[in-house]
């Protein structure tokens, strides 16, 4: 069996994920500034990402970010700070917080879902409803691939500079 070659001609693939990642996150920042929350920044979208419904705890909001509890921590706390979050007592672990949005942070996310709506449409409008799906299949195979080989090191952090 051969291994393929890698181009060198082309992007490799997760650079293509990793500029259109970006791309759309400095995005939803530009137009949350344009509805003038001038106050929002690119490390936010790892709150706006993994907050849903009646709230969460930041270690789980961390995990799904793929930050540590540590940064998610402190992009919360400077979210409270400008009224976008709260903290309250979790009534299950009297121990733990629970962050929810305030009403100014359900504002600011609201026009923020509708911007991620229209981006939608926009995509399969510019690329054909067939070529957007394809799309995210294949975002979704590969993330699913990749977390199921994952599950086999649970620590991949480390494995890096590691020698055999």
């Amino acid at each position: 069996m051969s291994t393929p070659e890698l181009r060198l001609a082309e992007r490799p693939f997760i650079s293509l994920v990793d500029k259109a990642s970006h791309a759309l996150a400095a995005d939803m920042v530009r137009e949350a500034r344009g509805r003038g929350y001038r106050f929002i920044r690119l490390a936010h979208n790892s709150v706006f990402g993994t907050l849903f419904g009646e709230g969460g705890r930041i270690s789980d909001m961390a995990a799904r970010a793929g930050i540590t509890k540590q940064s998610m921590g402190e992009v919360v706390r400077e979210l409270v700070d400008l009224g976008v979050l709260e903290m309250r007592v979790d009534p299950n672990d009297r121990r733990a917080k629970v962050v929810t949005y305030t009403e100014f942070g359900l504002e600011v996310t609201k026009g923020g879902r509708a911007h991620l709506e229209s981006l939608e449409k926009r995509f399969a409008d510019t690329f054909g409803e067939e070529d957007y799906e394809a799309a995210r299949r294949v975002l979704e195979g590969v993330t699913e691939l990749l977390a199921a080989a994952g599950q086999a090191d649970p620590n991949p952090d480390d494995a890096v500079g590691a020698r055999d």
